[in-house]
């Protein structure tokens, strides 16, 4: 069984359920998951977990992510894109310079109404399953954080006949702002298009967007399927995969003396004693990588000061299937 992760780039048309049902084809294995629904659309970075990675999805979703995102202006739709349906065309009066000013506005903390059209679940049910059904539920605000964001370019509508014909036919009725946008998890970039919009008084929509990073995972070092295929064909799949432990470089390495292993194989927490070589004692709720004197990574512990003790935090034992 394969365990680590594959830095997947999803292309336009495929859902975050497609690429995992593919790449278990791929992989020859069903213990894989990914770490954050990315819209059929949109396109970019998905990281997938494989065998005992799966333990990382809830926290590569928790991680930062970075878009690069095209708002169209003066537009409104169901799905606060360009795919959805037409509701609104605003004629758009804003100078450009008013337009950098609003969208810049948003860095920082706000309170984001998640769409309809998302995955999010209301009594048992994703919200765009009630949407495709023609209801409309209450969302509760959520607390968001835009880290930053830098305004790419700014592209102005013409004003002749023939260039107002040309925006009509491609659902483009005022300016489009090209950005790069950092946030925290549960920010959704549609809404925030949509919110900018408002903000102009001139509404707003998503024309594009890449996710070009998740935490430690960037778009130019991501596969394709068919790239990670025709890996596969050439019986060197394993170099797409990155193991675990590499995630956590930041925490000390540290291994666990033989008579300690079946403790840490069962899951139990460990006296400093039983740590290898001459340890300096740990900082209070400082973590650390635990492996075997063979290099095998268990888990990262944790170290209590009152008890003396180091406490498993998140075990990734590589168990068969």
């Amino acid at each position: 069984m394969i365990n680590g992760v594959i830095n997947v780039y999803k292309e336009a048309g495929f859902t975050s359920h497609d690429v995992v049902a593919k790449l278990r084809g791929i992989a020859g294995q069903r213990k894989i998951g990914h770490t954050g629904t990315l819209d059929p659309d949109a396109v970019g970075v998905l990281p997938v977990c494989l065998g005992n990675a799966t333990k990382l999805c809830d926290m590569l979703t928790d991680e930062t992510k970075e878009y690069e995102a095209c708002l169209q202006l003066g537009i409104t739709t169901d799905t606060q894109d360009l795919s959805g349906s037409v509701l609104s065309r605003t004629k758009v009066e804003a100078s450009e310079k008013e337009i950098r000013e609003a969208v810049l506005s948003f860095v920082g903390e706000y309170d984001q109404i998640p769409p309809m059209y998302s995955a999010l679940k209301v009594n048992g049910k994703k919200l765009y399953e009630l949407a495709r059904e023609g209801k409309t539920v209450e969302r509760k605000p959520r607390r968001v954080q835009i880290f930053s964001i830098t305004v790419l370019a700014v592209e102005m509508s013409g004003n002749g006949e023939k260039e107002v014909a040309e925006d009509e036919k491609n659902n483009r009725v005022g300016p489009i702002v090209t950005m790069r946008v950092e946030c925290s998890k549960g920010t959704y970039i549609r809404t925030l298009c949509q919110d900018i919009g408002e903000k102009l008084g001139c509404g707003g929509a998503m024309r594009f967007l890449k996710r070009t990073r998740v935490g430690c995972f960037e778009a130019e070092h991501a596969f394709t399927l068919s790239e990670l295929q025709e890996k596969k064909d050439a019986g060197c799949l394993a170099e797409a995969v990155i193991p675990v432990d590499t995630l956590f470089t930041r925490l000390r390495k540290v291994c666990v003396r033989d008579e300690a292993v079946r403790l840490v194989q069962n899951g139990n927490s460990l006296e400093l004693r039983m740590l290898a070589g001459k340890q300096q004692e740990p900082e209070e709720g400082e973590q650390l990588r635990i492996y075997n004197k063979n290099g095998q990574f268990y888990g990262i512990f944790e170290y209590d000061r009152k008890t003396g003790r180091i406490k498993p935090v998140k075990m990734f034992l590589e168990r068969e299937e």
